[in-house]
């Protein structure tokens, strides 16, 4: 029972199919939320005193006295720091453990391509069944089926 709960559970893990995306979606959401939070506690206010004795945080005052020309730094600041660490969580806890699965159970197994040789011998055949009249469709149906997996 557990052997085949395993090789399930393997299955799921080793499919791209759009349940899949979906997980990584709300575990990406979710985990947005978190770092969003720690940047608004902890990275805002340090970029807030570097502000100065702006009112407004950090930031360039284009007119003083007029607060609407006020141009905040620190939200693009904090933005690029978010998804600095929401990317590299998901690669390094989603992405880098799923390619070393891959690697290790294995992909899905590609057919082997036949060489240029093959090819030419194919293509020779069907030249030679061509001028002869004889089978000739069901010769080039025939290659063509095998090429176009």
């Amino acid at each position: 029972m557990s052997s085949t709960m395993f090789q399930g559970f393997k299955k799921f893990l080793m499919r791209g199919n759009v349940i899949d995306l979906s997980v990584a979606v709300v575990m990406g959401a979710a985990f947005t939320a978190v770092v969003s939070s720690v940047t608004k506690g902890v990275v805002e206010p340090l970029l807030a005193v570097m502000g100065g004795n702006s009112q407004y945080g950090f930031g360039i005052q284009l007119i003083s006295g007029k607060p609407a020309t006020f141009v905040a730094l620190g939200p693009i600041v904090s933005a690029g720091i978010d998804f600095v660490m929401v990317a590299a969580v998901l690669y390094f806890v989603l992405i880098l453990p799923m390619n070393s699965l891959v690697k290790r159970f294995g992909g899905p197994a590609e057919a082997a391509k036949p060489t240029e040789l093959e090819l030419l011998a194919e293509i020779r055949d069907l030249l030679a069944a061509q001028q002869n009249g004889s089978a000739t469709s069901q010769a080039a149906s025939q290659m063509l089926a095998r090429h176009s997996r």
